[in-house]
């Protein structure tokens, strides 16, 4: 399967040294192969490609000072590799930052030729938490998300000739504050992980005309045989037009040129659909023109899927896709690396893990309260697999629950949030929907996990529901027992067990959310050499192999009676959980591949229209 994305440039980097990796803790085997010259160089954006860009990872100035700091520090502490976190081993400089401090970022790049011929955009794939932005001094513009892409017209602030002065001031208080963080905790024990600070994507520049598409969507519509679609420009005219092309290897299928602003209908017909075993993309070309010329142009992709619930012989919800019955198997996937916490050490390491899942035959996997890279999910999508994305819990604090629906009520399930924190989830929410809307592989939206978090859910469920009706909404996975949404999901250690499908019979389908957690910790692979845990411990790989059978047993059994999907715990080991199939540093797979795939597909040929 080809990941390629054309139109990529190769961007100009000025190469640096002084670099190493911080010693002490366990590295993937891709780690070595991290060049402070050319890291991560793969084109950032899959969905809305450009040929005219610049790649600035590399070496930057760091310092790390008194939060009340606030213009550009004169002395800085030593060199920092972007775009590791500031606490990774990748960074080459593995300290912490708090709530009280902030971390510095300084860069002096110099333009590609011919990258200002119109306007230059800096983007950031991500930035944890608050980033503030100078431009040669002067102050670009700040941004609050450590999970959404953003931009910068930095137009404004460039100097006569290539030279250029970055600066990016950023603050993350981590658990000490009310943002969305996932697993990052200030002090990492148990299932919560080591802080991640700053930079932790790619940072790039980009040259556009002064008219041009700013962002699209597109959304399929299997039952309509069509992909809406709509784009937002930036400077356009009255008269200007949009060239919508859809093309099936190489050949035009369908073509519409409509007025800028409008929301098109674009025909696809005799669409080829989407599916874990025929992942077929489509190829995507939008012009802007202005009087017959083009001013701008951008290469995308769509896939024709469809997911929804559909009623089974018996009255109860099923997952379907494409109209079709199909289980859903995958694991819980974390996205994090003991070199790079957040970022995976190359663009082979983050497609690693993709190929891995695949080859064991899971067809999903739920994003575990983080968000990844756009080439993550555009991995996915290539692949075929199923994407369940979580979003990023945070201000966890004052829970008290049980997963179980008899046990429990909305008022004491339900945390109260500033208003503040109330907008901050809010706001971060509908970002990360607008930046992955256009990643078919993504087919459920999961607003919460189990009670970390979750307040208002009944109403952020539906606003989810509303805002993205293309996708099915799992209002809290593990812990959703307030009758929204249309997935009802129990998670369970070790065994399998599911909800009662006669609770809400025939309103919501019911999974798995999350099970299994064997836990087998591999001498020479692990973050600590003791006190490492799952949630039931073996031995050695056979005593793994026999329970983890055993599990897929049980799991089968669940399917006829109306379980429609499961989530397994966990890819890999991650710090010091050893739940994972494979080790932290990816170099050892406790459970053989082939073996896995044997038995997932079991799991696959279960029609519950014939039980």
């Amino acid at each position: 399967m080809v990941l390629a994305i054309c139109m990529i440039t190769s961007p100009f980097l000025k190469a640096q040294t002084v670099w190493s990796p911080i010693q002490g803790k366990i590295m993937t085997p891709w780690a070595e192969k991290v060049d402070p010259g050319k890291t991560l160089q793969e084109y950032p954006r899959p969905q809305l490609v450009r040929p005219d860009w610049q790649n600035l990872n590399g070496l930057w100035q760091y310092a790390i000072t008194p939060k009340k700091q606030e213009l550009v520090p004169e002395k800085f502490d030593g060199k920092l590799l972007v775009p590791f976190a500031v606490e990774s081993a990748l960074s080459g400089v593995g300290k912490s930052v708090g709530k009280d401090q902030i971390l510095w970022y300084k860069n002096s790049i110099e333009l590609k030729k011919g990258i200002n011929k119109g306007k230059v955009l800096l983007h950031f794939g991500a930035v944890d938490w608050q980033c503030e932005v100078f431009v040669n001094g002067k102050k670009a513009g700040i941004h609050e998300g450590g999970y959404d892409p953003f931009s910068f017209d930095i137009s404004p602030f460039l100097k006569k000739g290539n030279k250029q002065e970055l600066a990016v001031r950023v603050w993350d208080p981590t658990d000490d504050g009310p943002q969305p963080r996932g697993k990052q905790v200030n002090h990492p024990e148990g299932i919560w992980y080591t802080p991640v600070s700053g930079i932790w994507q790619t940072v790039w520049l980009e040259g556009v005309p002064s008219s041009y598409i700013t962002s699209m969507k597109q959304t399929p519509d299997v039952d309509h045989g069509a992909l809406y679609f709509s784009a937002s420009i930036e400077g356009a005219s009255a008269d200007d037009q949009l060239q919508i092309q859809a093309l099936q290897d190489g050949k035009i299928v369908s073509e519409q040129t409509a007025a800028v602003g409008a929301d098109v209908k674009l025909p696809v017909p005799n669409a080829r659909l989407w599916s874990p075993t025929d992942p077929f993309l489509y190829k995507l070309n939008v012009s802007l023109l202005r009087k017959g010329k083009v001013l701008d142009q951008v290469g995308s992709y769509f896939a024709m899927r469809k997911i929804a619930l559909k009623q089974d012989k018996n009255g109860l919800q099923r997952i379907a896709l494409n109209d079709q019955f199909l289980f859903q198997y995958g694991p819980l996937d974390q996205g994090w690396w003991p070199d790079g916490l957040y970022t995976a050490p190359t663009d082979e390491a983050l497609l690693f893990d993709l190929i891995k899942t695949k080859e064991m035959g899971f067809n999903m996997i739920r994003k575990h309260i983080k968000v990844e890279p756009a080439r993550w999910y555009h991995g996915c999508d290539s692949l075929g697999l199923l994407v369940w994305q979580d979003m990023p819990s945070g201000d966890l604090g004052g829970n008290h629950w049980d997963n179980h629906p008899g046990q429990i009520s909305g008022h004491n399930l339900e945390k109260e949030r500033s208003p503040m924190s109330e907008a901050i989830h809010r706001k971060e929410w509908k970002a990360i929907l607008d930046a992955l809307h256009n990643f078919p592989s993504i087919v459920v939206w999961v607003p919460f996990n189990e009670a970390w978090g979750q307040f208002k859910t009944k109403e952020i469920t539906e606003w989810t529901m509303q805002y993205d009706p293309s996708r099915l909404v799992n209002s809290a996975s593990g812990g959703n027992f307030l009758q929204t949404g249309q997935i009802l999901d129990l998670h369970n250690y070790p065994d399998p067990n599911m909800p009662d499908p006669a609770i809400y019979a025939g309103k919501q389908a019911v999974v798995l959310g999350e099970f299994g957690g064997l836990g087998l910790p591999v001498d020479g692979h692990t973050w600590k050499v003791k006190d490492n845990w799952g949630y039931q411990s073996f031995k050695n790989p056979k005593e793994l192999l026999q329970r983890y059978s055993g599990l897929m047993t049980d799991l089968k059994s669940l399917i006829p009676l109306g379980l429609s999907a499961a989530v397994y715990t966990q890819t890999t080991d991650v710090e010091i959980e050893t739940n994972g199939i494979l080790t932290y540093d990816r170099k050892v797979e406790k459970l053989p591949a082939d073996q896995l795939h044997a038995l997932h597909q079991a799991l696959y040929h279960l029609n519950p229209e014939n039980h």
